[in-house]
């Protein structure tokens, strides 16, 4: 893998050293630079998870994708930076929830294990130390850790306290192959919004304000305000390509 040309698509060009800092502008970087979207899976194109295509998709190609295509690039890209990390299959708790894992997400050793991801759409945007049940500043709101029985679950905290579940997972080193069987799961389940219609998210300029393109909307959230406004069908490729530099 070429980690300059990664490095430049992500809009950075001084060397990164492999510590907390670094991760959390890797992190703040990709979710700024790499939308988060399903572009592919809904024209029925079709979506792979090894290493050398989702880096292709990426970087060559200057491409988003989902979490199997983006957190997969970008286990990648902290590998060869010399970032300890693993890959682990977790369960997302928002219904319908799949019988099978079917997101991709991080965690990177440190000083301390962390939890990362560029590939979970509206969600934390910096690094979360993984042996503390916090609550932890994500960057984008707080967030807090359930362990129990071998599983982590990932919930979020609104202003009143509330918790509400993201996602769960058990800590397994996982294969990109691991992940082929969900991959086609999403892309071929009937009702499943991925193949529904389109989206794009992005975050502005390290977050955490945020741009998000609906198929009717487009929405803007700045100092934690949502602020949107209607799409027509004509309007949408040129907006897809302003504000995510992205063709249909």
């Amino acid at each position: 893998m070429n980690v300059g040309a990664y490095l430049a698509r992500i809009g950075l060009t001084e060397p990164i050293d492999p510590d907390l800092e670094g991760l959390e502008r890797l992190q703040r970087a990709h979710l700024s630079t790499v939308p988060f979207e399903n572009l592919d899976v809904y024209a029925r194109r079709g979506v792979g998870t090894d290493d050398s295509v989702t880096v292709d998709k990426v970087v060559g190609r200057r491409r988003g994708g989902w979490c199997f295509e983006l957190n997969g690039a970008f286990a990648t890209l902290l590998a060869a930076l010399g970032y300890d990390v693993k890959r682990y299959a977790a369960t997302v708790l928002s219904p319908p929830i799949s019988p099978i894992p079917t997101h991709l997400t991080l965690q990177v050793t440190l000083d301390r294990p962390y939890l990362v991801d560029v590939g979970f759409g509206d969600s934390f945007i910096r690094p979360l130390p993984l042996d503390d049940p916090g609550p932890h500043d994500g960057g984008s709101g707080r967030f807090h850790f359930q362990f129990e029985h071998g599983i982590t679950t990932l919930l979020s905290l609104d202003e009143d306290g509330m918790s509400t579940p993201q996602f769960r997972f058990a800590s397994i080193s996982r294969q990109p192959s691991d992940f082929e069987e969900a991959s086609t799961h999403l892309q071929t389940a009937p009702g499943l919004r991925w193949t529904q219609s389109r989206f794009a998210t992005r975050l502005i300029d390290g977050g955490p304000d945020r741009v998000t393109l609906l198929e009717d909307e487009i929405k803007f959230r700045r100092d934690g305000v949502w602020l949107g406004q209607p799409v027509s069908a004509e309007e949408w490729p040129g907006l897809l390509a302003e504000w995510f530099d992205l063709a249909p």
